[in-house]
C-alpha cells in the first residue's frame, strides 16, 4: 500500500534524526551539517510522494468522465510527476540562460540561485583639485606668458596655439584635458585685463589670471562683468 510506505519510510527518518540517548545508552547522531542535508531530502521526498499521490487521485478521477483513460498506478504516477519536474527543470535552466545572455554579467551565484550583481559606476568620479593646485597650474601658464612677452616687446600670443608655450601650459589639472580659455592679443603689466582663465568644470568661483599678472578668483558674475566689452 502507498499509505504504508509513506509511513515506514517516514519512521525510518525520524528514527535516524534522534540525536539523544535516554540512561547513558550509546547513540550514533548525524552531523549538524550531514542532519541538514538529511531533513531536507526527506522533505522533498515526502512532497514528492504527497503529489504523486495526488497526481494518482486526480487522473484516476476522471476515468469516471473519460473512460478512456488507462488507470495510472502509484508507481506510474511517480514517473510522470519526475517527468514533468524535469522538465520545468530544463524550462528554469533556458530562462537563466537567455538572461544571462542579454544582461551578461548582471547576475552572480549565491549558492544554489542567482542574485543581482552590484552595479558598477560607468564614470569613476575624479577627485577636484584643490584651490592650491589649481592656483599653481595657473602660476605656471602665467610664467610661461610672460616669458614669451618679453622675446615679443610684451605682446602676449595671439592664440593658445603658440608654439612657445608648452601644450601642458594650457591644460586645467584636471583629468578631463580641457584648456584655460585664454583672450589673445593682449600686451603685458598693462590693465588688468583677463588673460587666461578656468573653464566652468569646477564648479562655483573660477579663477582667472589678468594681465597685471595677479590671479584672482571671481565669482561667475564678476567674470561676466570682467568679459564685457566696457570691462576689460
Amino acid at each position: 500500500m502507498p499509505i504504508l510506505r509513506v509511513t515506514v519510510i517516514a519512521c525510518l527518518l525520524s528514527l535516524g534524526l534522534e540525536n539523544s540517548a535516554q540512561a547513558g545508552m550509546p547513540s550514533i547522531a548525524l552531523t549538524d551539517l550531514a542532519r541538514m542535508r538529511v531533513q531536507s531530502i526527506s522533505f522533498f521526498l515526502a512532497c514528492f510522494l504527497a503529489c504523486s499521490w495526488v497526481v494518482q487521485r486526480l487522473w484516476n478521477s476522471l476515468r469516471t468522465d473519460f473512460p478512456r483513460l488507462p488507470r495510472l498506478s502509484y508507481g506510474r504516477a511517480n514517473g510522470l510527476v519526475a517527468l514533468w519536474g524535469l522538465l520545468f527543470l530544463l524550462v528554469l535552466t533556458m530562462i537563466s540562460g537567455a538572461r544571462e545572455l542579454m544582461t551578461p554579467g548582471a547576475w552572480k551565484k549565491e549558492g544554489l540561485t542567482y542574485t543581482l550583481a552590484e552595479a558598477k559606476p560607468l564614470v569613476t568620479a575624479s577627485v577636484l583639485p584643490s584651490e592650491a593646485e589649481r592656483r599653481a597650474a595657473l602660476e605656471r601658464l602665467r610664467i610661461a606668458l610672460w616669458t614669451y612677452a618679453r622675446s615679443h616687446e610684451g605682446k602676449f600670443p595671439p592664440d593658445a596655439d603658440a608654439p612657445e608655450v608648452p601644450e601642458e601650459a594650457w591644460r586645467v589639472p584636471d583629468p578631463s584635458g580641457m584648456r584655460y580659455v585664454y583672450l589673445g592679443g593682449l600686451v603685458a603689466d598693462r590693465g588688468e585685463s583677463p588673460l587666461p582663465y578656468e573653464p566652468g568644470i569646477f564648479g562655483g568661483d573660477r579663477l582667472l589670471l589678468r594681465t597685471d599678472g595677479e590671479v584672482r578668483r571671481v565669482t561667475p558674475e564678476q567674470l561676466r562683468r570682467a568679459l564685457a566689452p566696457g570691462g576689460r
